[in-house]
């Protein structure tokens, strides 16, 4: 035997070695955003679930275990470190992504049966003969009814890959037979611009629902739309936007900012300080701007409001926002399960970071964090705001709080005047809600010639609806109490009418006949009618009083 077959299994073993080493490294350090369970001696973890595998006194699925076990071990970091079951992933990214593949219809559920609210138009449902109204009580031949009917279960049935069929069984009003329909799904375009259109005739409106893959060229079109119809002033709405896309919020606050300003940027332990600066491409960087917030505007749309408040580019209308300042990444796992784990801090231009205190693991006060700002007076009263965190200052001067949110510069309360116990509980408990389906389920016909919602509006006023509300809420639980329901009046009346004519017609005549004595929407009007949009510089350290007064 020569000296080469001799060393032949040595260099072999050696070449082995050295492939396990090169394969962990570049496993360990470019594998994107997919991982894997790599099992480890020296895991703790690992050697519990083997224990229990092995020993434990009952037979134990592991994998529901690990299930289980997920969600908890992330809630320790922070409250919004989150595990993603497989079969939640699709709902749980569909409404960013700008479309999903379905039959095309908006639902609700009522008394354990999916009702159709609205259908969506040219969609499969619509070509298929689905009308507002219609039960649906099969869905493949199979009698889908009763406690098993669920929002989850509803969208994993009618949702599916685009060209598959999916049969329903339908009921329509008046009609008890049960008639069958075959609906060939497709792709459903998701909107996050919900409303646009002139205040009066100079404010153009824009509504943003959330920061999805097309909000950016949604809020373009809609900009185009209100140029055509001669606005020069600007109101972004973005209460009740709980976010979404860091990079949709950037490209929008370039629309405003001129060249070089800061944006917002990131940073956390592992991720260094990355900056977001707008580039000076931006159309509209001069047009007067006020923006909305309240307690339910959140991530992607506190970055907007900080970039311009912190650059003093418009002026911040509401109530302060939510407070969510954590930088999610998604990680893929190969069974499609998915975790979001915060990975930075997001900061303002002027360095504050948004996100509210909190503490690691299961934290209540967080939890309760909006009910404990309604206890104190916070949505009421600006004098009841709490600053947690450190004065820092805008571009001119301006005084800004960090350590919780986007205090506003201008502050507008929730309207309380009519607010009685009666209306908070009929609210709360979902009474209107559910006679708003009924009562837009009952009169459809009545109603179909009505276009928009100021056409509706007068038809609805002739029809006692807040007495007829009254007796539903007293035979569903509700007691009648007259003297809260006289001074609650208007309160129910605008209740109902809305969600009517969000039943009847859409988001947009649902925004638009709200918009119309809403108090912060009157505040910006009063705004742009004084020429006072533009943020002043700040004098002698009054910023924050001066704004408020």
């Amino acid at each position: 035997m020569n000296k080469s077959n001799r060393f032949a299994p040595l260099w072999m073993a050696l070449c082995v070695v050295v492939g396990i080493l090169v394969g962990t490294f570049y496993a360990n350090h470019f594998s994107g955003n997919r991982l894997s369970i790599i099992n480890s001696n020296g895991s703790k973890l690992n050697n519990l679930l083997h224990y229990v595998n092995d020993m434990y006194v009952d037979t134990v699925d592991i994998n529901d275990l690990v299930e289980k076990a997920m969600p908890q071990i992330l809630s320790e970091l922070d409250p919004h470190s989150t595990y993603i079951g497989a079969k939640d992933v699709q709902i749980a990214t569909d409404d960013l992504k700008g479309s999903f593949s379905g039959i095309g219809i908006e639902f609700t559920i009522r008394q354990d049966t999916i009702r159709v609210q609205n259908v969506i138009s040219n969609g499969p449902a619509e070509r298929a003969g689905l009308i507002a109204g219609d039960k649906i009580v099969e869905v493949d031949d199979s009698v889908f009814v009763g406690k098993k009917v669920t929002n989850e279960e509803a969208m994993h049935r009618l949702k599916g890959p685009k060209d598959t069929k999916v049969k329903l069984g339908i009921i329509r009003y008046g009609e008890k037979k049960v008639k069958h329909v075959t609906i060939t799904r497709g792709e459903i375009p998701t909107k996050s611009v919900t409303a646009c259109y002139m205040l009066d005739s100079t404010a153009g409106y824009i509504r943003i629902k959330n920061f999805g893959e097309n909000t950016y060229p949604e809020l373009l079109i809609a900009l185009a739309k209100l140029s055509q119809e001669g606005f020069s002033n600007l109101v972004i709405d973005l209460r009740g936007n709980t976010g979404g896309y860091l990079a949709s919020a950037v490209q929008i606050a370039n629309e405003f900012l001129s060249k070089g300003q800061l944006i917002v940027y990131t940073q956390g332990r592992k991720s260094a300080r990355q900056e977001y600066r707008s580039d000076g491409r931006g159309s509209y960087q001069s047009v007067p701007l006020v923006v909305l917030i309240d307690e339910g505007s959140a991530s992607a749309s506190e970055i907007l409001a900080g970039a311009i408040q912190d650059n003093d580019r418009g002026t911040i209308i509401g109530r302060r926002s939510f407070g969510k300042g954590l930088v999610q990444q998604p990680i893929e796992f190969s069974d499609h399960s998915m975790i979001r784990l915060t990975i930075a801090r997001y900061y303002s231009p002027s360095g504050r970071c948004i996100q509210k205190p909190y503490t690691s693991g299961a934290d209540k006060n967080y939890e309760e964090d909006l009910i404990s700002r309604y206890q104190h007076g916070e949505f009421f009263s600006q004098d009841s705001i709490k600053h947690t965190g450190p004065e820092y200052h805008t571009g001119n001067g301006r005084v800004v709080y960090g350590g919780g949110g986007i205090t506003p510069d201008i502050f507008v309360p929730e309207d309380t005047l009519g607010m009685t116990s009666y209306y908070k509980e009929a609210s709360m408990s979902g009474l209107i809600l559910q006679y708003a389906f009924n009562y837009t389920d009952e009169n459809r016909q009545k109603m179909n010639d009505f276009k928009t919602g100021k056409a509706l509006e007068p038809y609805l006023k002739k029809q006692n609806i807040v007495e007829k509300f009254v007796t539903f809420a007293d035979k569903n639980g509700l007691k009648r109490r007259n003297l809260m329901i006289q001074k609650s009046h208007k309160l129910l009346e605008r209740f109902l009418y809305s969600r009517i004519i969000y039943n009847m017609l859409n988001e947009q005549e649902w925004t638009e006949y709200l918009n119309q004595d809403d108090p912060a929407i009157i505040k910006t009007l009063e705004l742009f009618r004084d020429g006072k949009a533009f943020p002043k510089p700040e004098a002698d350290g009054e910023a924050q009083k001066v704004a408020h007064a």
